[in-house]
This record gives C-alpha cells, sequence and structure tokens, in this order.
C-alpha cells in the first residue's frame, strides 16, 4: 500500500505542479506507442524483459486528461492489459512529461511474480523528447501492485524505453 499511496502522490505531484511549466498546444497527437524494458527492475530474482503497446488518445476529456489503453507482456509469460488516464506537459521546446495512472488485469503465466490479484493499477511516469516530426522517444518508471485487494500487496517496478508515432503518420 505504501508504494501505491508514493506512486500516486508522484503522479498527484506531476499533475498539479507541471501545468505552471505547460506551454499551450493547439492540436494533440494520438500515439501508437511500443515499449520493450525491465519487469520488476528493483529485485533481482523475479526479472524480465517488459514488451508494451498502448494507444494514446489525442484529444483531452478535460483539461489536458486524455485516455489509454494497452496490453503489456513479460518474457516470463506475465500479462497486464488495462487502461487509464494520462496527461503531456511539456516543459520545453521538444521536452515532455507525461504522468499516468490506469487499472487492468493481471495474470501470472510463467512468472514467478505473485501479485495476488487479477485486478492490478499501474502509476507511472514519463520523460522524453518529441521530435519535430512529432514522434517521441522517452524513458519511463511505473509501479504495478494491487492496492490491498489481495492478501498480500507485492508489487512491482517496471523501466521502460518508449517510441510513440503518431497515428495520423500510419495510415
Amino acid at each position: 500500500m505504501k508504494k501505491l499511496i508514493l506512486s500516486a502522490a508522484i503522479c498527484g505531484f506531476a499533475f498539479t505542479a507541471a501545468p505552471a511549466l505547460a506551454q499551450d498546444e493547439s492540436a494533440e497527437s494520438s500515439y501508437l506507442s511500443l515499449g520493450v524494458g525491465v519487469w520488476d527492475v528493483t529485485q533481482d530474482d523475479d526479472m524480465a524483459t517488459d514488451l508494451r503497446v498502448e494507444y494514446r488518445h489525442g484529444d483531452a476529456l478535460f483539461w489536458k486528461i486524455k485516455p489509454w489503453g494497452g496490453l503489456e507482456a513479460t518474457t516470463d509469460g506475465s500479462i497486464w492489459g488495462g487502461v487509464g488516464v494520462l496527461a503531456d506537459f511539456k516543459p520545453a521546446q521538444n521536452i515532455y512529461i507525461t504522468p499516468s495512472f490506469g487499472v487492468g488485469l493481471y495474470a501470472q503465466g510463467g512468472s514467478d511474480k505473485d501479485l495476488d490479484h487479477p485486478i492490478e493499477f499501474r502509476s507511472q511516469l514519463e520523460a522524453g523528447y518529441e521530435f519535430d516530426n512529432t514522434h517521441r522517444l522517452g524513458v519511463a518508471f511505473g509501479h504495478i501492485s494491487n492496492a490491498d485487494l489481495g492478501d498480500d500487496n507485492p508489487g512491482t517496478e517496471i523501466l521502460n524505453v518508449y517510441y510513440h508515432m503518431p497515428v495520423g503518420s500510419l495510415f
């Protein structure tokens, strides 16, 4: 529970502090996002490669809050699929910061990492560079846990590198 509270506090700070740094954006892109990283990066015994595909909608629901959905799988056979919200902030030209939060379903697969509940929450903070063609390259640190829905709440941390492609450039 402490890790979830810390993750929520980090995202909450980013959602409230970043608007002062944000530049006004008139049109935003929807993105197809691909990620690769290390699952359970803070543990030595359950590490695996993390692979992701996400869709990040360009239109805000309100203020800067946008929906996203994605699927995440590890080389150990764990799968997490979920939906959530994110906000993009641009503190400087070509630099972006994206806090996000989501909820989804988790299947342990062949992994030794038992998160103790099928419902898992993901909080994440990403920072990166946006190229002039609006493609993006970023690094994200995230946390997945069950928020004490299960008897145990071990959680896991994930470090990822993302490549985001504007959906309009794909067709």
